[in-house]
């Protein structure tokens, strides 16, 4: 059994992060802040989506309880693949509308920041397209880790989020116009 802290993932993952940032700016000849900047929002993004996706919303003594692997209890795998079987299986309605709200919020920047980093996901379907495949990656990588279940339910609520971001997207950029 092996615990992995919050600190720990998000460490690896700002140090995978940075690592790419470098690759590119050593291969561009240089930096373009004002794109840094929006990939950073990307990047907060993110940090914010590993911490709801993989760490438990309760805290424990007040910290955030570890992500366990236990290679004895990761299988059989905890998936559902059944659309709204299991959304509605909470012991409370403040507990449904946490996972609702909460899967849809955390997507609306991905929908809003990703037409802007890549020029070419330039319709709804590509923004939607690039969305779910980030959320079917988390629904995988989840899938050793037994206090975590994927759940197509989650791949739904996110889309939607992400399409919730596109929508605000087109309109600021219609505004702007």
């Amino acid at each position: 059994m092996v615990g992995i802290s919050f600190i720990e993932l998000e460490c690896f993952f700002t140090a995978i992060w940075l690592l790419c940032r470098i690759i590119v700016w050593i291969r561009q000849r240089g930096i373009s802040w004002k794109r840094e900047a929006i990939l950073l929002l990307m990047y907060i993004n993110l940090s914010v989506i590993i911490r709801f996706t993989f760490f438990p919303m309760s805290r424990v003594n007040g910290s955030i309880q570890p992500l366990i692997f236990d290679a004895l209890a990761a299988f059989p795998f905890r998936v559902n693949l059944i659309p709204f079987v299991n959304l509605f299986d909470y012991d409370s309605k403040r507990d449904l509308l946490l996972n609702v709200i909460g899967n849809t919020a955390m997507f609306i920047p991905s929908g809003i920041v990703l037409p802007i980093i890549y020029k070419k996901l330039n319709t709804f379907w590509k923004v939607l397209a690039a969305g779910a495949m980030i959320s079917i990656c988390i629904e995988i990588i989840q899938l050793p880790f037994s206090v975590r279940a994927s759940d197509v339910d989650d791949l739904i609520l996110n889309v939607l989020g992400v399409a919730i971001g596109y929508g605000i997207y087109v309109a600021v950029k219609h505004l702007k116009r």
